[in-house]
């Protein structure tokens, strides 16, 4: 089965690792076919086990190799199509939009925490299929009320968020044939 694992805060404030050797990381644990898309911690790979297991197995190498409090996501080939067919929002070049990879539950966290920052007019949240969409004007993604709890302590092991066009690319690179 192909996977993507989306690790949570690499190559940001002080975690910095070679995407080369966390595909060694995840080689060494057994996964297959590995190769990273960008260096936020994107990694894709082949596994016969299921995404539960393999999330224990891959935060444990992870934190094990990287000396730091590992947590990653991991979405099977056919939910990271359905997250991008999934898009609520019109592309539109002056603004981002986001997707929220996340623990159960978190997605309606997610919301809350939006409608309380005010709803900005110029930004939208969308729930879709358990998954939480953003959309905010680029230069705006940190300085937005909701941006602000993007960095929260209390909400690093619940979720991750890229930008749609990293999942584009990550279907691109899954699937080259199509």
């Amino acid at each position: 089965m192909k996977y993507c694992a989306f690790l949570r805060g690499v190559n940001v404030k002080g975690t910095n690792m070679k995407m080369l050797d966390v595909c060694e990381a995840f080689q060494n644990v057994g996964m297959q076919k590995v190769t990273s898309v960008l260096a936020s911690g994107n990694i894709l790979f082949q596994s016969d086990k299921n995404a539960v297991e393999l999330k224990k197995i891959l935060e444990q190498k992870m934190s094990e190799t990287f000396n730091y409090e590992a947590f990653l996501f991991i979405l099977k080939e056919n939910e990271i199509s359905e997250i991008v067919n999934n898009l609520p929002f019109q592309k539109d070049e002056n603004f981002h939009n986001y997707v929220f990879i996340s623990l159960p539950g978190t997605e309606k966290k997610l919301m809350e925490e939006f409608a309380k920052s005010g709803n900005p007019e110029f930004e939208n949240g969308k729930i879709i299929n358990q998954t939480f969409y953003w959309k905010t004007p680029k230069g705006n993604t940190l300085e937005s009320q909701f941006g602000k709890i993007l960095g929260r302590k209390n909400m690093k092991d619940k979720f991750t968020s890229r930008n749609i066009n990293t999942f584009e690319k990550i279907v691109n690179k899954i699937n080259p044939e199509k």
